[in-house]
């Protein structure tokens, strides 16, 4: 199999596939591994692929200028999973006259989109713990910015096949989110069709709320929040990424977009912390414009100990025997639970303890087994 990058590093960023001219390039997800293969039959040897794929040609990555933390205005705040920086972002953006594109889960399936409209870009909101696709959306952003300018929200791998497939880029403004690494979906269907639900048939789907980390969708077909569900265990403890985020050049101080959001995980400001704080990473001009026309709380926060809570920010996820243990239980057809008991038995129990105790009514939700 002839592949545009390393075998089995694919980031799953689709842009060779959209940037082929002879369209004869396929993302093959094997769940343990994404591949783009080329169709040798149609391909021309043009290297349009090879140019545009971020394995292949590097991206510059540029250290911050300046790191925060905050959150949004209360209105906006308070239906984010985190501090609201995104959203808050988003808003100004698209209030200023700007179009943003990012990723929403619609139709069973996570796929990116562009907007000017609030109500539509409200669908971008909340984290995504699995692999989307954003094929298609390269092209959408090169036309708009013929004209107008754009917000790209994504993962790191995401903007920098963005950066490398656009030319003019004076209207492109980019965040990246800090990432431990995503999922194949068919995982996230598997674990479903487990449990008796369907990704196609939900409304809406999330993976955590502020207190709390577990699937929930708010047409309340799915709903695991009492306590972590077995697929926050897996993506929680780095088992179940495909195999190129355990190598992940992007997994550094050194970012490749205007602005970097995440959590900001062991702040000193704990009071706010119920309610989500976000972290902040500015490397350009542009993403200082970002953050001012928010109009956010913004705190000043010790970048070492920021990095010490988001290992991202310093190195890859770890490759561990326990994912390799998983992906085989995967293989030979094993269910998703058990696959994740086998290489996470503690973890898991305790969750499922905890579910209980909040069934009775002993703790609350989001709370501590041993409060």
């Amino acid at each position: 199999m002839k592949t545009v990058c390393e075998i089995n590093k694919c980031n799953g960023c689709m842009a060779c596939a959209d940037a082929c001219p002879k369209k004869c390039i396929k993302i093959r997800d094997e769940i343990t591994a994404f591949n783009a293969a080329i169709d040798e039959d149609l391909c021309i040897n043009c290297k349009i692929c090879e140019k545009t794929c971020p394995n292949v040609n590097k991206p510059e990555k540029i250290k911050p200028i300046e790191w925060k933390q905050g959150w949004a205005p209360a209105e906006i705040r308070k239906y984010s999973t985190s501090g609201g920086a995104a959203s808050a972002i988003i808003q100004s953006f698209i209030q200023d006259g700007g179009f943003v594109a990012s990723c929403l889960f619609q139709d069973g399936r996570f796929y990116f989109d562009i907007t000017n409209d609030l109500f539509v870009a409200k669908k971008f909101a909340g984290s995504k713990y699995v692999k989307s696709n954003p094929t298609g959306i390269y092209k959408k952003i090169q036309e708009r910015l013929k004209t107008d300018k754009v917000l790209f929200i994504g993962l790191p791998c995401q903007v920098a096949a963005l950066k490398n497939y656009v030319k003019k880029q004076d209207n492109l403004y980019t965040i990246d989110l800090i990432c431990h690494g995503t999922p194949s979906v068919k995982l996230l269907e598997k674990y479903l069709n487990e449990s008796g639900y369907r990704l196609d048939k939900l409304m809406d789907i999330r993976f955590r709320t502020k207190t709390n980390m577990g699937l929930n969708s708010n047409n309340h077909e799915v709903s695991f929040l009492l306590a972590m569900d077995h697929y926050l265990c897996a993506f929680l403890s780095s088992v179940d990424y495909t195999e190129n985020c355990y190598s992940c050049q992007f997994a550094s101080i050194e970012r490749v977009s205007d602005l970097t959001l995440g959590d900001s995980w062991g702040t000193e400001y704990k009071e706010q912390e119920k309610n989500g704080i976000s972290l902040l990473l500015t490397q350009t001009k542009k993403g200082k414009q970002l953050i001012c026309m928010a109009e956010m709380e913004l705190q000043n926060v010790d970048l070492e100990n920021a990095i010490a809570n988001n290992h991202q920010l310093s190195h890859p996820s770890i490759l561990t025997d326990k994912r390799v243990k998983f992906m085989k239980k995967i293989e030979e057809g094993k269910s998703f639970k058990s696959a994740t008991f086998a290489v996470l038995p503690k973890m898991v129990l305790r969750q499922t303890i905890k579910g209980i105790l909040i069934k009775l009514h002993l703790i609350k939700v989001g709370g501590s087994i041993d409060e």
